[in-house]
């Protein structure tokens, strides 16, 4: 046995750090937290000091049995979580949970997985920062606080399976204001002018400074430029110059790698969390923008190889975010003589992306000349500018150059040389009718870049903030394409005037965050009763109440209770006396029967009613389409729901009609059910399209080969094309042509994963109906009818007797409730509760 145990929480770490380490020390890994808070009670002494009630998950108790047992063996133990709260939290944990003595126990930190690094922590270590630990406590039991009590509220008040999170609902928040701003935004018409101008044989763009507000005045203008001389009326030339932007923290990565690489915030930290436990980056979750001098050294040794010297400028970057970190780094490579490194394709892009932007920020800044000429015309006082840049000097711009997130920003180009008083040639004056463009719906990445200038949340927050909204479907990304608009456009070009009528689309929501309804109606209820929750003062007020724990300055156990005092009393007022919110909108009275028509959040998701539960009738409902929301929904399209279900005919004998069901619009034909396709209006399908589905889905589930007397069939799922044989689907990789699989292949095809799903057999104890099977990522499962169990990495499944697994069934599967003896009553007459009558603003 190895005389020091070493602790990391990561098997990826834990492999690479034990590269660097000599025989005389072991490396492994807890697999993240080992305690936390219990899942199925509030775990907080409320009543007293907020003291936590941590436990060890049954899936981590294998794990603190091996890590206990290793540590009595081992003469020292070094604690080598990552250096952020998370990370000081987990070693605490580790501490508390295997006992360990302190005088054989040292804590080791980190912010790159290198050898020089490694040996140099182990030289250095320290003691377990207990204000950091506080820190994370303190926001680790506010967030639970705040879901566990405000998750019940919503439940009550509006739908079932609802919950709430302190930095996800503020979030959820910035969505829904923004989607307000959008449904609410009128858009108004104006004319841009643009000409093309002719120099010394080049042709350039200029335009108008100002827009025309109607299509009269444009044509006006364009009138008074026929037969025009247009000469250069004045011309400046200005030095200017570029600075680099300084190197990633957590949040500039994600907004770059989104813009750059299309990458989801998640994916962004899997692939850097990768690149780091490789030893390749250093660590990931950091707002600070400081390097070390060390790594200001590497970078400017290899800005003098590959570049020269006149592309070096070495400089010390400062955050401006009060709690930042200053001695921790940015992210940056751990070798900047590596520009790429023999990785996964995205991982090796990402880092590609951290080396430009850490080496960029070293680089001289580029030299410029930009140049602004305004043109004057003889027959009017209008004056078109343009504006051109020539690069004296790449400096950084040789490497990197930050993106942006601004649609509407040009970029300027070349200009021909000119000179004051050049008489131009003129190509076309052109004048376009454009409309002003509602405010932009957030992109993941705009979202953190705004989280972050709130002071909401922090590095490590973003990415499990943004997964989780979307998880509860309070959020979606955005699919729709957008609508065609015309817009007119007035071109002068040889002294006439033509005009044209184009197309653009307009409204595209695609990629974009968009609340759902349940997600705006959650937001209104919550901001109604919690607006000091909710409100992002409050909120990055609080993100400063944790740095000053984390720094010393500030006692956690008061925070909590400062907080605790003035929010438990309003959770238990509007538990008992806030009405429930259905998000209900009027949108008018039906012409028939005269009743309400209006859309609210129904059991099944939002819906139409014609009527309501107080009348004698009941009311009728239809569900929306898709694409249709609670907040647009037109009255027009709310009465043509009710039209459906159409019959539209008949088909080969059966029956054909249209409708709406709880998973979308479709058509039914006999029994069968055929979904339409995404975004598909049911009020428009005709027989002849219902005849187009109806065929397609014969065509798509007819058999294409029969295998031992049974039919194969084939179909493309979400995880992509499949074969499908005695209840069996079997996934199809694209070395296959799925179009036209021949009878060899698509025996081989079944015959692999019949043999593959005997392989991932480890136990099957047929007369008890139970077996233990391979799972994904190395785990395992315990079966049994419906009842699965899955097993922790740590569990040796090839091991486990009969007894023990029927042990882990008793223990671990849910428990049937018992039936709820009926009573036999006498049934009372009930009045009828008057009923109080909703206004409308």
């Amino acid at each position: 046995m190895a005389k020091n145990l070493v602790i990391v929480e990561s098997p990826a770490k834990a492999k690479t750090i034990e590269k660097f380490l000599g025989k005389d020390y072991t490396v492994h890994s807890s697999f993240g937290h080992i305690a936390d808070l219990p899942s199925k009670e509030l775990g907080v002494d409320v009543d007293g000091d907020f003291k936590p009630k941590y436990i060890v998950s049954s899936d981590k108790k294998a794990v603190v049995k091996k890590l206990k047992d290793l540590s009595k063996k081992a003469e020292m133990v070094w604690l080598a979580s990552d250096e952020d709260r998370e990370g000081e939290a987990i070693a605490w944990h580790l501490a508390e949970s295997l006992e360990l003595d302190k005088s054989r126990t040292k804590r080791i930190v980190f912010h790159e997985i290198t050898k020089p690094a490694i040996l140099k922590a182990i030289e250095n270590p320290r003691e377990i920062n207990y204000d950091l630990v506080n820190a994370q406590q303190a926001r680790r039991v506010l967030d639970r606080l705040v879901g566990y009590e405000l998750s019940p509220v919503l439940w009550r008040k509006v739908k079932g399976g609802l919950s709430a999170g302190r930095v996800q609902s503020v979030s959820v928040r910035l969505i829904v204001e923004r989607e307000r701003d959008i449904l609410n935004f009128e858009s108004k018409a104006s004319y841009r002018i643009d000409a093309e101008f002719i120099a010394n044989g080049k042709k350039f763009k200029a335009k108008l400074p100002k827009q025309f507000e109607s299509k009269k005045e444009a044509q006006a203008f364009l009138e008074n430029n026929i037969g025009a001389t247009f000469k250069v009326g004045d011309l400046t030339t200005k030095p200017a110059k570029k600075s680099p932007a300084p190197p990633f923290t957590t949040s500039t990565l994600q907004q770059e790698a989104a813009r750059k690489l299309y990458f989801s915030v998640s994916k962004t930290m899997n692939m850097a969390q990768r690149l780091y436990e490789a030893g390749h980056i250093t660590y990931m979750r950091t707002d600070s923008v400081n390097l070390s001098k060390q790594a200001q050294e590497g970078a400017k040794d290899e800005i003098l190889t590959a570049y020269g010297k006149e592309f070096s400028n070495p400089k010390n970057f400062t955050t401006k975010n009060k709690g930042a970190q200053e001695a921790h780094e940015a992210i940056r490579p751990t070798n900047f003589a590596n520009h790429t490194v023999e990785a996964e394709y995205d991982q090796k892009r990402l880092y590609e992306l951290i080396w430009k932007r850490a080496i960029a920020s070293q680089m001289s800044d580029a030299k410029l000349e930009r140049t602004n000429v305004r043109i004057e015309a003889d027959k009017h006082n209008e004056v078109f500018t343009a504006n051109g840049e020539v690069i004296k000097f790449e400096g950084f711009l040789k490497v990197y150059l930050e993106g942006h997130d601004d649609e509407d920003q040009e970029e300027d180009g070349i200009l021909p040389a000119m000179k004051v008083n050049d008489v131009l040639g003129n190509t076309f004056v052109k004048a376009t009718e454009r409309f002003t463009r509602p405010p932009s719906r957030f992109t993941e990445a705009a979202l953190v870049k705004k989280l972050e200038e709130l002071g909401i949340g922090r590095p490590s927050t973003y990415a499990p903030t943004i997964s989780t909204i979307q998880n509860r479907k309070y959020i979606e990304k955005g699919t729709d394409e957008g609508s065609e608009r015309s817009y007119a456009e007035l071109l002068l070009v040889d002294g006439a005037i033509k005009e044209k009528q184009l197309k653009e689309k307009t409204g595209s929501n695609k990629g974009k965050l968009v609340p759902t309804d349940i997600g705006m109606v959650v937001n209104d209820f919550l901001v109604a009763h919690f607006s000091s929750i909710l409100d992002y003062h409050f909120t990055a007020k609080v993100e400063q109440d944790f740095d000053a724990i984390a720094s010393g300055d500030e006692e956690w156990t008061k925070v909590m209770k400062s907080f605790y005092k003035d929010f438990h009393p309003v959770v238990e007022d509007v538990a008992q006396n806030a009405e429930r919110e259905v998000g209900e909108r009027v949108l008018g009275k039906d012409p028939e029967s005269g009743k309400p028509v209006s859309v609210r959040l129904g059991k099944f998701g939002p819906m139409v009613q014609i009527g309501t539960v107080e009348d004698e009738e009941k009311p009728r409902f239809a569900s929306l389409n898709p694409g249709q929301t609670l907040s647009s929904i037109t009255y027009e399209e709310a009465m043509d729901l009710f039209k459906l279900p159409k019959d539209l005919g008949e088909y080969k004998g059966e029956p054909v009609s249209v409708a709406n069901g709880r998973f979308g619009p479709y058509v039914k034909f006999g029994a069968k059910y055929v979904s339409l396709e995404k975004g598909e209006d049911p009020m428009g399908v005709t027989m002849e399209r219902a005849q187009e589905l109806i065929d397609a889905k014969e065509k798509a589930d007819a058999p294409i080969y029969e295998h031992d007397g049974l039919p194969v069939q084939k179909g493309v799922g979400r995880f992509g094309p499949y074969l499908k044989w005695n209840s069996m689907f079997i996934n199809v990789n694209k070395k296959y042509d799925f179009d036209n699989l021949s009878d060899e292949e698509i025996i081989f095809l079944i015959e692999e994963k019949k043999q593959k799903e005997i392989d991932k057999i480890v136990h099957n104890w047929e007369d008890k109906g139970i077996r233990v099977e391979k799972a994904r990522w190395g785990r395992h499962n315990i079966i049994k009818g419906k009842i699965k169990i899955e097993l922790p990495k740590t569990v040796d499944a090839a091991a486990l007797s009969l007894d023990e697994v029927e042990a882990l069934i008793e223990q671990k599967a849910p428990k049937k409730k018992a039936a709820a003896k009926r009573k036999t009553t006498a049934k009372k007459a009930t009045a009828k509760k008057p009923t109080r009558k909703k206004t409308t603003k």
